[in-house]
């Protein structure tokens, strides 16, 4: 009797999987369009693309996502005859691949959302299998393999082979290196898993070929033969391939013209992608869950951290020797850094990964729309916290949706203005010095209209971007009279402004000019559950305000200072003064009036400066009380949410302290009218 097996137990597994072989399936395939704009080859991206979908096939099939697998198995097919012809695909084919991905994705998003997974759209399937027989013969190379490695060429595919012909035309050296293991090797730790991890510091292994060793090394002995592409010296390659008794080797010499190459046979792909390894291999996968009650942890030793440092400020206050005490809490504060620095890499992921699908979401954009976009990404290695990526990436998709929809004109109107028919999307980003991250969504379309949105609005037209923009996130705000596929639904950018101002506590800023594009930047912080903040006091009343919104601390002199103009509208009871810094008249607001606590007629000793879209405000209050590490809870209820105060946390003591959002505060009292709009 067969016992029933589950498999809803194993589609978290899954789908974390198919997401990841998703990600790197849209990465090969925007170099693949690269190559084909270009009518090059793209032999290594292919093959990895085949890889991709030849993994999710398998999973698919184990997990019984049938629509899935089949539509896996025909664009293997078309895939397969691009790598026969060498790596090339072209403009049908690339279509079709894309197309298929992006099916692939609406039904392991369906998955996960608990939704049915529907059957392939016939027409895709139909596009697909008609590519199938679909083949383009490699161009000469005028290269042919020397006679010591012809063995190795013809253990190698198609694709390998026009890989290191393409490498060899970009300026690199096609090598062999011959390693031979050895009791000895073994017991030092270089094996080859050993060996391929170092090579590859120096190359770009194309093929590991293993095969019997020479009989003066023993029975049955094996060697392996790594075939590279590099820029390394012969002395460099053997010392990474462990030293005396490896050898490197040409692979080729030139000639008039180089030989045909045979075909290679339907196997020969499929054993690749059965033997590739996995680009995470070395990844554990860790739930989410559990590195929050990792996080959480250690926000509670850092809250008994302050209880600690507290109780020894009282022993010393009675007269109690602490020094040795002290030195200890140094030491545990260092100690908590590190491992807070520890937990805090774990949760961060890659900003490229994160943006894996942008490529994929425009490319369907546009072709709904009927324009031709392309899309540049320079992340750099720049991460971000789980918890931020989740919120910040909806924001992006929907800036990116605008510029295709909105901003990038239709073909005959960038022909007309003089524009190349193709529109572009960049996305960009940057770390911060403050601990923070920059992104910017840019398009080279025509602009933002002013008078348009101001009549939309029913405003006035307004005279500069922040006010511009200030109209553009009013909720429910849309320059569409009619909903279209992807816009005009009243979800306007006060989603983006929400996801980025409001619930992270960052920043939103636009630049436009007519005719030229528009760039929205989006500036978050990296983390927003343990943060660098200072503490400090007005009246009876203390405060927490994170490092990374704080621009400077100074002291105040009552000397530079002068009564200002009438009070902003959002602080009446407090009096404001200018206060001249660096050349410049500064306006200076005692933080404890601006907060309504209690009327305050002078401001206090120390002054904080807050830097708001290059607009600089200072903040006054009684005391610094120092700097700490605190952990932020957000103040989820939203009858308690507040402009300027972004959460609370303990210091130790047991009552909350609020943590205040001076950036908000500063950009509510020097624009009152756009925060009001």
């Amino acid at each position: 009797m067969s016992e029933h097996v589950d498999m809803g137990a194993f589609i978290a597994g899954y789908l974390a999987e198919a997401d990841e072989h998703l990600g790197a399936a849209n990465k090969n395939l925007g170099v693949v369009e690269a190559a084909v704009t270009k009518d090059e080859a793209s032999p290594r991206a292919v093959r990895e693309l085949y890889r991709s979908l030849h993994t999710i096939k398998g999973l698919s099939a184990m997990v019984g996502v049938d629509p899935i697998v089949e539509l896996s198995h025909v664009m293997e097919a078309v895939l397969r005859e691009a790598d026969r012809a060498g790596g090339r695909l072209d403009r049908p084919g690339l279509d079709a691949i894309a197309n298929g991905l992006c099916e692939i994705d609406q039904r392991v998003r369906a998955l996960a959302a608990g939704s049915p997974v529907r059957p392939p759209p016939p027409a895709v399937l139909d596009a697909l299998a008609a590519l199938e027989r679909a083949r383009v013969e490699p161009r000469e190379s005028g290269l042919r393999p020397t006679v010591a490695a012809a063995e190795v060429w013809a253990r190698l595919s198609a694709s390998e082979r026009a890989q290191l012909v393409q490498g060899v035309s970009g300026g690199l050296r096609a090598v062999t290196v011959t390693f031979s293991p050895t009791s000895e090797r073994v017991a030092q730790g270089l094996n080859i898993t050993a060996v391929q991890e170092r090579v590859q510091r120096v190359g770009e292994i194309v093929k590991v070929v293993p095969r019997t060793a020479r009989a003066d090394q023993g029975a049955g002995a094996l060697e392996f033969v790594l075939v590279l592409l590099t820029k390394a010296s012969d002395g460099d390659l053997v010392e990474a391939a462990g030293g005396e008794g490896s050898a490197v080797a040409p692979v080729f010499v030139e000639e008039e013209r180089a030989p045909a190459q045979p075909a290679e046979g339907d196997g020969d792909l499929e054993a690749q992608a059965g033997q590739a390894a996995s680009p995470h291999e070395s990844v554990v996968r860790v739930p989410i869950a559990r590195l929050d009650d990792a996080l959480e942890k250690l926000a509670t030793v850092v809250i008994t951290r302050f209880r600690l440092e507290r109780a020894t400020a009282d022993l010393g206050a009675r007269g109690v020797d602490v020094r040795a005490l002290a030195e200890i809490l140094a030491e545990s504060g260092r100690q908590i850094r590190d491992l807070r620095a520890a937990i805090m890499r774990t949760r961060l992921v890659s900003v490229a990964e994160l943006l894996e699908r942008v490529p994929l979401i425009v490319r369907g954009l546009a072709r709904t729309a009927q324009k031709l976009v392309r899309v540049e990404i320079d992340t750099g290695k720049a991460e971000l916290d789980k918890a931020v990526a989740e919120r910040v990436f909806p924001a992006i998709v929907h800036l990116v949706r605008n510029a295709v929809d909105h901003a990038i004109e239709p073909i005959e109107e960038r022909r007309a203005a003089g524009k190349p028919i193709e529109g572009t999307v960049r996305v960009t980003c940057f770390e911060r010095e403050n601990s923070g991250l920059e992104l910017s969504i840019s398009d080279d379309g025509r602009g933002v209209d002013r008078a348009a949105v101001a009549a939309k609005a029913g405003r006035p037209v307004p005279e500069s971007d922040k006010a511009l923009l200030a109209l553009l996130v009013s909720p429910g705000f849309s320059t569409l009279d009619a909903a279209t596929t992807t816009s005009g639904r009243g979800m306007g950018l006060d989603i983006v402004k929400r996801a980025t101002v409001d619930d992270l506590g960052g920043e939103l800023s636009l630049f436009t000019r007519p005719g030229a594009g528009t760039t929205f930047t989006l500036r978050v912080p990296l983390s927003i559950t343990i943060v660098d903040a200072f503490s400090l006091t007005c009246g009876p009343h203390r405060f927490v305000v994170p490092v990374s919104v704080v621009d400077e601390l100074i002291e105040i002199d009552p000397a530079r200072l002068v009564r200002g103009p009438a009070p902003a509208r959002a602080c009446t009871a407090a009096p404001a003064f200018m206060l001249e810094h660096r050349g410049a008249a500064v306006p200076l607001l005692p933080l404890e009036a601006v907060l309504g606590l209690a009327p305050t007629h002078e401001p206090g000793r120390r002054a904080i400066l807050v830097r708001r879209d290059a607009e600089v405000v200072a903040f006054a209050v009684d005391r610094l009380l120092g700097q700490h590490e605190v952990v932020v809870r957000p103040l989820g209820d939203p009858l308690v949410k507040v402009v300027g105060i972004s959460g609370s946390t303990d210091l130790g003591d047991g009552v909350p302290t609020l943590v205040l959002d001076l950036g908000a505060l500063g950009a509510r009292l020097a624009h009152p009218m756009e925060a009001a709009a």
